[in-house]
């Protein structure tokens, strides 16, 4: 029997039909005396690769995207990511993040059938066991108790050689994209696709109004397209003038700078007051004649797809159309969420909260890639060595329009620009 090699040098695996696994690895490594900022919290390591179980995959990473999960995971904060692990039993005292992948599968655990060494992959984040009775029971197996985020609240993300994964989370690769663009789109685009295609009957069809917070950012960027793909019309709602022409460039119908109106925050028991209502209803009335002048009179959002949060969630639910959906996948400006609870029961709209995405979803929207319905909008690509500073960029709110990516084990092609949507 052949003595496994001890490693291998970042970009110099041996072909997959070989079968030859390393004992180690290189990995960008979070360690809890370490946690603080991203920029010196992640650091090289050589770690042991993971054994995989009978229905687990390990891929080779070629790239990996970047994903605000893990400035959190380097923080250690609002979750200790290692010690809530240790909890549960795992005895490893650090964390490889990394929620999004492309790669190529190298092992297969003795369960998996439809994935063999050699298959080029995108990896999904949604971690869940196939032996937990809900899924067994054939619900929706990101609503399961067992459920969990790869890379993050899971350990063996992408920022290695190597990534253990559940069979499930195994994609075919889009072979028109770089290994970069693959590896970029994932997490955010299945969490848009999830919000507006699963919730029935309040789903995205031809000719809807679909409101779009963060329109240039990784996860509105794919939203647009999302939208647009469907036949509807998206409208995108942005802090700056300097990003209307990206999103207009990916399929906004129009854009909305939210500078010019100072309504945001969340509401108070004031709102009660009469005149407090009134004023503030004025102000919310004029955001939603920003929406007319795009759509035309009277043509209010099916839906609206949030993320800010508290500073957003009242005027999102002003505007939304009577019997229409205001779907929401974070907090990024607050979690302390407010409604006029007239508009919700009166006008019988609907706030519905959504996370990540199932098998069906994600397959659904790696689809639209396939298809080429969709790009990745892959802004920015970072070499092995500036893991931690592509995160410490997000943590300071620096990042490019789009999704950002980092070299793994892919050649770094400098003479390639990323696809610009």
């Amino acid at each position: 029997m052949t003595q496994r090699p001890e490693f291998f040098p970042l970009g110099s695996l041996p072909p997959p039909e070989e079968g030859i696994i390393p004992k180690r690895m290189y990995a960008q490594v979070i360690r809890p005396e370490r946690f603080g900022e991203p920029s010196t919290a992640f650091q090289e390591e050589i770690v042991d690769v993971p054994e995989i179980g009978p229905d687990e995959v390990l891929v080779a990473v070629m790239a990996a995207g970047v994903n605000y999960n893990n400035v959190w995971a380097a923080l250690g904060y609002p979750i200790d990511v290692i010690a809530a692990r240790n909890k549960k039993g795992e005895k490893e005292l650090f964390h490889i993040g990394g929620s999004d992948a492309s790669g190529v599968v190298y092992q297969t655990g003795s369960k998996v059938q439809n994935i063999k060494p050699g298959d080029q992959v995108v990896l999904h984040c949604g971690w869940w066991d196939a032996d937990d009775p809900w899924v067994k029971s054939g619900k929706d197996p990101i609503l399961a108790p067992s459920q969990q985020i790869w890379g993050y609240e899971t350990n063996w993300g992408s920022f290695a050689q190597f990534t253990k994964v559940k069979a499930h989370q195994c994609l075919p690769r889009p072979t028109h994209l770089t290994w970069e663009e693959s590896a970029a789109y994932m997490l955010v685009g299945a969490t848009a696709y999830r919000m507006l295609h699963h919730w029935k009957p309040n789903v995205v069809q031809k000719d809807d109004v679909v409101l779009i917070w963060g329109g240039s950012g990784g996860l509105g960027s794919l939203a647009i397209q999302i939208v647009k793909a469907a036949g509807g019309i998206p409208v995108a709602v942005v802090s700056s003038d300097d990003k209307i022409d990206y999103c207009k460039n990916l399929g906004a119908e129009g854009v909305i700078n939210r500078s010019q109106f100072n309504h945001w925050g969340a509401l108070d028991t004031d709102i009660n007051q009469p005149e407090v209502f009134m004023k503030w209803t004025k102000t919310a009335r004029e955001f939603g004649k920003a929406i007319w002048e795009i759509c035309g009179k009277g043509r209010n959002p099916k839906i609206v797809f949030e993320h800010p949060g508290e500073s957003t969630i009242p005027t999102s639910m002003f505007v939304c159309e009577t019997g229409g959906m205001v779907v929401i996948c974070a907090g990024t400006t607050g979690y302390n969420a407010t409604v006029d609870l007239r508009y919700l029961w009166m006008r019988q709209k609907r706030l519905q909260g959504s996370h990540f995405a199932n098998e069906q979803n994600c397959k659904d929207f790696n689809d639209l890639l396939i298809q080429k319905k969709v790009a990745p909008c892959l802004s920015r690509v970072f070499s092995w060595k500036d893991t931690g500073n592509a995160h410490q960029m997000m943590r300071e709110n620096k990042h490019p329009s789009g999704n950002m990516a980092i070299l793994v084990g892919a050649p770094d092609n400098k003479n390639s620009d990323p696809s610009t949507c």
